[in-house]
């Protein structure tokens, strides 16, 4: 398209409201409140994800407010749009939970679509829950305009220390009998306190974090309460940041590079984050054509130590390191003996190495980030785990609480449902490991989280007894001793599929090897007599989900090229 303008910022929305022959268009833009003179501005997309469908996103539309008068006040045109979210703390360990993967993809797609179609020169994404993180960076990362990624920040905790982990774990509790009913009452009514992203080092904080060490957030946005002035004055600094963008021709190709996402990978690892990194870090490189694969994490996991005494492992929560100065710190830390790439350039214009240079250390008394000569783990609990079980690889979570090697036996699970029941009325028990299966990108199709199932094994106190295997995946909230992302999935025919009860199932996540003890003759004639299951959706958008998208050990991305 040509550009009537001459004016380099505006190269997307010029040809769509400038000349005579585009009177129609600034007609319709004149009815959402554009003047004259806001059609010579370059503009700017503000991607909102609010909704009252979860406390992460509740306030997300006072901070889109604040991007819009952001990109007005420093010469732009903000034009507020939304995107879908969905809550996967609500929809945990039900048939719904299957769309919650499958949403990034949507969020991805409906902001490439909204700012495609409309012309927008940059973008502002605000997200709060943890599947529209990746997706509005997934969007951003296609449309490759200059764009600024804003969190949507922390809740507080609530009652007695709680959060929404608490609730999944009291439940498991109760069903022993170690709490009543009133107790579990009252933690399901004060552990939620009001706005703001699961407490504690789960996936929103997580891939907050990591995109802030990516260099595709304003530094400090990563670790903000939700409702807070520093909030809300840095949703209304991304606004105009992009302005600056657009003035320098930054784009996100130009910030996430290889070295960008090595520095997002350590600083997740320092914080104990979650395993949904892995799969969100290798969808946001592809889109990037940025070569980043399983052993990647591996290779940069033994150098890097975990720092933070964060929940769901630790014991600390996201608002309380806040509180200490956030990751600003920990990531100075880390650049000062070698670990993070300080020439990468950042949304700010500057390096990382420039944002950082001036930070104030941590105060002396704080006991939620170790110093780097003690750390809570010499090496990454994000194991990559390969061997007969997962030929492509597997994601663990091993913090070393739990030990770092288990041998049981299996106790197949055709869905999480039914894992569920069997771990509440106390048919699982020391010893276990349990597998289940069929919940893969494909073959749930979706991907759950496995929250519930892994929160009961907690609240009944079967931690270090019983192991959970799995080829969905886990959420932030999840610890004990879990495997997740096996891959191939079993729907795929992956030897996950093959397993029968009784068989004996080693992790070791020393060595970082899932290997189950059958003879390869036998898994060969139990192949042989495998077969497929039918989908269990043929129409909507779970069929086109399960029809497009690629294994976990890429990622689960549905635009892979030809």
């Amino acid at each position: 398209m040509t550009n009537p303008s001459n004016d380099p910022r505006r190269r997307h929305s010029a040809p769509v409201v400038d000349g005579i022959n585009k009177s129609a268009s600034r007609a319709m833009l004149r009815a959402v409140g554009f003047e004259d003179e806001d059609f010579k501005k370059p503009q700017v997309g503000v991607a909102s994800t609010w909704s009252q469908v979860t406390p992460c996103n509740a306030h997300i539309d006072k901070l889109a407010d604040a991007a819009r008068s952001g990109a007005d006040n420093a010469g732009g045109k903000g034009v507020i749009f939304n995107t879908i979210t969905i809550s996967d703390g609500i929809a945990n360990g039900t048939e719904g939970m299957k769309y919650s993967l499958v949403s990034r993809e949507v969020i991805a797609d409906s902001i490439e679509t909204v700012a495609g179609c409309e012309g927008f020169d940059g973008l502002v994404a605000i997200g709060g829950c943890d599947k529209n993180m990746p997706g509005c960076l997934i969007g951003m990362a296609r449309l490759n305009r200059p764009s600024v990624f804003v969190y949507g920040g922390t809740i507080l905790p609530g009652k007695c220390h709680t959060d929404i982990v608490s609730v999944f774990e009291a439940v498991g509790a109760y069903t022993k009998g170690e709490i009543d009913l009133p107790r579990l009452e009252d933690i399901e009514k004060t552990a939620i306190p009001g706005p703001g992203s699961c407490g504690g080092m789960y996936t929103a904080n997580t891939m907050a974090s990591a995109i802030e060490a990516l260099g595709m957030s304003l530094p400090g946005s990563s670790a903000q309460n939700a409702v807070s002035e520093e909030k809300r004055a840095d949703s209304e600094a991304a606004g105009a940041a992009v302005l600056d963008l657009l003035d320098k021709d930054i784009k996100p190709r130009d910030i996430m590079t290889r070295e960008a996402f090595e520095n997002a990978i350590t600083v997740t690892i320092a914080l104990g984050g979650s395993t949904n990194a892995v799969l969100h870090l290798l969808a946001m490189a592809n889109v990037v054509d940025v070569p980043l694969t399983l052993d990647d994490f591996t290779e940069i996991g033994r150098r890097v130590p975990v720092l933070a005494d964060l929940r769901p492992s630790g014991h600390y929560m996201m608002s309380e390191l806040v509180a200490i100065g956030g990751i600003q710190p920990l990531m100075k830390n880390l650049l000062d003996v070698g670990l993070l790439h300080g020439d990468c350039l950042t949304v700010t214009g500057r390096t990382l190495a420039e944002n950082l240079a001036d930070v104030t250390p941590y105060p002396d008394d704080q006991q939620i980030i170790a110093p780097l000569d003690a750390p809570k783990k010499a090496d990454s609990h994000l194991r990559i785990l390969k061997g007969n079980l997962a030929p492509e690889g597997a994601v663990a979570k091993i913090t070393g609480k739990e030990g770092t090697r288990f041998a049981g036996t299996a106790r197949v699970f055709g869905s999480e449902e039914e894992a569920q029941a069997r771990i509440l009325d106390g048919t699982v028990t020391a010893g276990d490991v349990l597998v289940i299966r069929y919940e893969g990108p494909r073959g749930g199709p979706g991907m759950r989280e496995m929250l519930s199932p892994t929160s009961a094994i907690m609240g009944r106190g079967l931690g270090k007894e019983v192991a959970l295997i799995t080829d969905g995946r886990f959420s932030g909230g999840s610890h004990g001793f879990v495997v997740g992302h096996i891959t191939p999935e079993a729907f795929d025919g992956g030897p996950i599929a093959l397993i029968e009860d009784g068989d004996t199932i080693t992790i070791d996540a020393e060595a970082d090897t899932i290997e189950v003890d059958v003879e390869p003759d036998e898994l060969e004639r139990r192949r042989a007599n495998w077969q497929r299951p039918a989908p269990n959706y043929p129409r909507g958008v779970l069929a086109k989900y399960a029809k497009t998208v690629s294994s976990a050990s890429t990622g689960a991305v549905t635009d892979l090229p030809d």
